[in-house]
């Protein structure tokens, strides 16, 4: 069993042109709970950001809410991702899933979060908030 938190708020997963500059004030003045990731490739700028943040250059999905794994979490432990995703997978959910050094995060469309929290909890897991 994993216990999972409900961040705040909405989030949006945007895509830059490669050699896109991130905006300096995105990160400044993120509340306790947000959370901000990118990733660059050679095709262009990932980025993850609370819904209200996403840069006038971006193309932006917005309107998914955001579950942060309880952490810290041991780098080498294995399947907690899968933990995660196969309950969602199952119940039609869509999932974009990013981790940090502590913890897994999964975003799931708003529109079908209740859905995707009756899957998490049906499968075993806590969801918090």
């Amino acid at each position: 069993m994993l216990d999972i938190a409900l961040l705040p708020g909405e989030y949006a997963v945007c895509r830059l042109a490669a050699g896109s500059a991130l905006p300096p004030e995105l990160p400044v003045g993120l509340s306790g709970g947000d959370v901000v990731t990118v990733s660059w490739t050679a095709d262009g700028i990932s980025l993850i950001c609370p819904a209200g943040r996403v840069p006038e250059q971006a193309v932006a999905e917005t309107a998914w809410r955001c579950l942060r794994v309880a952490g810290p979490l041991d780098v080498a432990v294995s399947g907690t991702l899968a933990a995660l995703v196969d309950p969602l997978t199952a119940a039609r959910v869509s999932v974009v899933a990013f981790s940090t050094y502590d913890t897994d995060y999964l975003l799931v469309p708003a529109v079908r979060l209740r859905e995707a929290v009756a899957a998490l909890e049906l499968a075993g897991h806590r969801v918090l908030g």
